[in-house]
């Protein structure tokens, strides 16, 4: 593992520049750097069925889906994030390293990260206007939800099990929930094909 740097604080532009030559994810957070934790199999098969699946359905769309290794710029100068999956479908998002307008933010959970998920990353990421849908996903279960803004532009929640299609409305994408759980094995022993 890389070593935090030599200080805990540093400004954004220090922080930009720093993180470009780590091998591990730090996020940054009103000038804390911090190393993002590890992931279980799970996790990372989730992460990779679910943008998979929306890589292929965007192949012919303006939108652009990204995996892990892009983060979102939360506040400029004081906050940027790493989420799981992330697509944008703005024009304006030119930047190598980052995501400035997302439509669709979705984390897959885990215990270590699950109340940071849930609240004040979802707190942050609901300040962006272009954000239409905020999904979490369990790993230890075959359960989605989504937060989404109606034209009121409150955030209404809907929950999908195995059985249900997950309609993602920001992208006009459906998907077979079984689909982002493809090959996860549950702590019972069953792993859904």
């Amino acid at each position: 593992m890389v070593a935090l740097p030599d200080r805990s604080f540093m400004s954004a532009a220090e922080y930009l520049e720093w993180e470009l030559t780590q091998e591990e994810r730090y996020e940054y957070w009103d000038g804390e750097v911090v190393a993002m934790s590890g992931g279980t199999r799970n996790h990372n098969r989730i992460s990779g069925n679910f943008f998979r699946l929306l890589d292929d359905a965007l192949l012919n769309r303006d939108c652009d889906v990204y995996i892990a290794d892009v983060k979102v710029q939360v506040e400029p100068g004081q906050k940027y994030f790493y989420p799981d999956v992330v697509v944008t479908c703005d024009e304006r998002d030119d930047e190598a390293q980052l995501v400035q307008f997302p439509c669709l933010i979705i984390e897959v959970l885990s215990p270590s990260t699950e109340a940071i998920d849930r609240g004040v990353k979802f707190a942050r990421y609901r300040q962006f206007t272009s954000l239409q849908e905020y999904v979490l996903v369990q790993v230890d279960r075959p359960k989605v939800e989504v937060f989404r803004r109606d034209r009121n532009n409150q955030w209404v929640l809907s929950e999908y099990d195995r059985e249900d299609r997950l309609l993602l409305e920001s992208i006009g994408v459906e998907i077979p929930i079984a689909d982002l759980y493809r090959q996860v094995q549950f702590e019972d022993n069953v792993q859904i094909e």
